[in-house]
């Protein structure tokens, strides 16, 4: 199965997050429940589990090219799949988890602190990944002047931008590009196989309590993050690195 953005990337993902201010439930029978509607919509999400760091998470066959997972935290509400056939595709799971949520986990829009879509896509790459970013995105920036210095090689190049996309600056898109290369493999030229990731996050504080449902907030940052992704993303920041990348294989 093949992501809708496969010619820029190896991975695509879409994943919800949903901030709370307080506490979520850990009880045995809100989670079970929670999860347990969950699995009756999504079948394959089969495989339970608590991790060391509290959280609960329901989850489909990762062996798959494509699938969902969808996790209760201390304080966030988080979801995703990867691999979509669609951007829609993935908002069912999304969605589902919204719907329930204040009815399943107790969460109310009072306590409320974000909700978020965030779009990731994953380039592998063998080779010093900061090298890739600098010369792919980074060529006319000041900011590279340092490695015009003799002997200088990028060893942590991983630029953030956010911006706001209201007059409240409520509502908020941020772009994080992470590489996953370190200076030992630098230094020995012995790199793995690893991936790096391009981020896009669409966040929507709750401060001013929109009347909106949950789910119907989630759909329109969803929708911006899309129009984002084909308006900018592509071309502007998945295209420049997919190149560099092919350059040196």
């Amino acid at each position: 199965m093949s992501n809708p953005y496969s010619a820029f990337c190896d991975d695509f993902y879409v994943n919800l997050r949903l901030g709370s201010q307080l506490a979520l439930p850990h009880q045995r029978d809100t989670l079970l429940t929670f999860f347990e509607r969950i699995q009756k919509s999504f079948p394959a999400m089969r495989r339970f589990r608590k991790t060391e760091a509290g959280e609960f998470n329901l989850e489909e066959p990762k062996s798959s090219n494509s699938y969902r997972w969808v996790s209760v935290e201390a304080k966030r509400l988080v979801a995703g799949h990867v691999n979509p056939e669609s951007v829609e595709e993935a908002l069912k799971l999304h969605t589902l988890a919204l719907e329930l949520a204040p009815y399943q986990l107790g969460i109310s829009p009072i306590e409320l602190e974000y909700i978020e879509v965030l779009f990731g896509f994953d380039l592998t790459f063998t080779g010093n990944h900061d090298e890739i970013i600098a010369d792919s995105l980074l060529t006319e920036s000041p900011l590279t002047c340092l490695t015009e210095e003799p002997y200088a090689r990028p060893v942590d190049v991983q630029p953030t931008v956010t911006v706001s996309l209201s007059e409240d600056c409520r509502l908020q898109a941020r772009i994080d590009v992470v590489t996953r290369t370190n200076s030992y493999q630098v230094r020995t030229g012995e790199y793995s196989e690893d991936v790096i990731s391009v981020y896009l996050m669409v966040r929507r504080f709750w401060g001013d309590r929109p009347k909106e449902t949950l789910e119907a907030v989630f759909a329109q940052l969803a929708e911006k993050a899309q129009e984002l992704t084909e308006r900018y993303i592509l071309q502007r920041v998945l295209r420049p690195i997919s190149s560099a990348i092919a350059s040196r294989s």
